[in-house]
């Protein structure tokens, strides 16, 4: 009988202390139903240890001294990359003339150039998704500066080629520079920082038609590519003031050292970081090209290989066409002077030395400024249409700009044709390489710009074939390519799934 009490008194304890806890939940739960909203979120806010996300702190940190600093530098990415490009439009009379070379082995230089391009250009993407982007980006910058020494002691032809390949191999790996800068920028102010690397682009543009302007005619073209690493290594010193990817970090794993990152990019601009602990899951699945083609993924990976590859393939047309409609004075000018009223045609003779002269130079450099004289039409595209809609407008636009170089116009008349073509077109390619950082994931997002980065170099890879061995049979042949691959590219960017223009960067798939 003691027993059975001792029992039954047990069992009214238990029920007595549940019948307190079902009170007192009921009484929390009506309390909070009588809150406000407001109130009741701090109330959850108070109970709940408080946490954030990088992109938390990158919008909280803003813009600021960092900012200027990293878009200088890593900016500066893109100097290197337009001289390495822009280098082989200027030096491809002299080699002509020096190795007595026929067109299509003047087309081969560039397309060795790209195929380098192409192939690391999926490397240097995996690589940075798995082991960081800086560590890519300062590799790339120190490869390409070797190598194009290198090549200003070429010995042959075949050297040259060769060379400029490895080149492009380096230049595949600064490429990732423009991942690591958009992922330090807010979203606020992608639109308007991204398309002003445009700058940059010029600036190596010019500097290499002025080293050619300068240089070559007194020291010849080896000496103006020593000069023209000398970009190159200041740019290797200075790239030692930009940290990693806090975004890489932290789907790595390495909360530590994001957090170590972040506060000095806080403390540069004299920000704070969000109140909490920094608290991201880590990313196992990192630079898994596979998920490029995942259900998620596939339209929109499909859709920008060819982009880019369009992108790619018309910037150098626009560029290679312009050198070799001057070269060999096919121009159909109302104006031209004697000496370039003297068509040089395959067909009749194989004229091995036809180099640039000043008015030659002249209207390429004035070409180069149209990069970066219409930015604020640029940004008006990005920050009111979005991105999708800007590269339609401007992909048909391109295709409109290269059958219009092909009427008879004066030079004044030409020059301004190709400053506008080659607005539009480094426009494009800018809108291209924006859209691309910000659809994919920061898990993917470097090997994803890679495969990109590697079907643009096959649109490269083609367009020497076109500008520069097609041109000199027909001029309006040889630009047709270029207009029509822009116009289905418009037409196919329409059925792009997302549009980007304001959204938070994906730190997963």
């Amino acid at each position: 009988m003691a027993l059975k009490r001792s029992s039954s008194m047990k069992t009214q304890l238990v029920d007595a202390i549940q019948l307190q806890e079902v009170e007192l939940e009921e009484e929390i739960n009506t309390n909070s139903c009588n809150n406000s909203p407001a109130e009741a979120a701090e109330a959850k806010a108070q109970a709940e240890p408080k946490c954030y996300t990088v992109e938390d702190a990158v919008e909280s940190i803003g813009f600021g001294r960092f900012h200027i600093l990293l878009f200088v530098i890593m900016g500066s990415a893109n100097i290197v990359e337009a001289m390495e490009i822009m280098l082989l439009a200027v030096v491809s009379p002299e080699i002509r003339c020096e190795w007595r070379l026929e067109d299509w082995q003047v087309a081969l230089v560039s397309t060795m150039v790209f195929l380098g391009f192409m192939v690391f250009g999926v490397l240097c993407g995996y690589v940075a998704d798995k082991y960081g982007r800086w560590k890519v980006v300062f590799g790339g910058f120190i490869w390409a500066a070797y190598f194009s020494l290198l090549t200003s002691f070429s010995p042959s032809y075949g050297w040259f080629i060769f060379l400029r390949c490895m080149v492009g191999c380096g230049v595949a790996g600064t490429s990732q520079g423009f991942v690591l800068k958009t992922e330090f920028i807010p979203a606020k102010y992608r639109a308007y920082l991204l398309p002003l690397a445009s700058i940059f682009w010029m600036l190596g543009s010019m500097f290499i038609i002025i080293l050619g302007m300068t240089v070559v005619p007194t020291m010849g073209w080896r000496w103006m590519i020593r000069f023209s690493i000398i970009p190159s290594i200041i740019l290797i010193g200075l790239f030692m003031f930009i940290p990693e990817s806090a975004r890489f970090q932290v789907s790595a794993g390495n909360i530590k050292g994001a957090m170590s990152t972040l506060t000095w990019i806080a403390k540069m601009n004299g920000a704070t970081l969000p109140e909490g602990e920094l608290r991201e899951p880590e990313v196992t699945e990192r630079g898994n090209a596979a998920t490029l083609i995942s259900p998620a993924f596939r339209r929109t990976s499909l859709l920008l290989w060819y982009s880019w590859f369009v992108a790619s393939f018309s910037y150098y047309g626009s560029v290679l066409s312009s050198s070799e409609l001057l070269e060999k004075n096919l121009l159909c000018m109302t104006d031209a002077d004697p000496e370039h009223q003297i068509k040089h045609n395959q067909e009749e003779a194989l004229c091995y030395c036809i180099p640039f002269n000043m008015a030659d130079y002249q209207t390429l450099l004035i070409s180069c400024l149209g990069e970066v004289a219409l930015i604020p039409l640029n940004i008006f595209l990005l920050n009111i249409f979005g991105r999708k809609p800007s590269m339609a407008i401007l992909q048909v636009m391109s295709a409109v700009f290269f059958m219009l170089v092909n009427i008879c116009t004066t030079r004044f008349g030409f020059t301004v044709l190709l400053f506008l073509l080659r607005s539009v077109v480094s426009m494009n390619f800018n809108v291209v390489y924006i859209y691309t950082a910000e659809v994919y994931p920061t898990a993917v997002r470097s090997i994803g710009m890679g495969f990109c980065t590697s079907f643009s170099r096959v649109g490269g890879m083609i367009a020497p074939f076109i500008a520069q061995v097609l041109m000199s049979r027909s001029v309006i042949l040889a630009l047709s390519p270029f207009a029509t691959a822009c116009v289905i590219c418009a037409l196919g960017v329409a059925f792009l799934p997302i549009e980007t223009r304001g959204r938070a960067l994906l730190q997963d798939a």
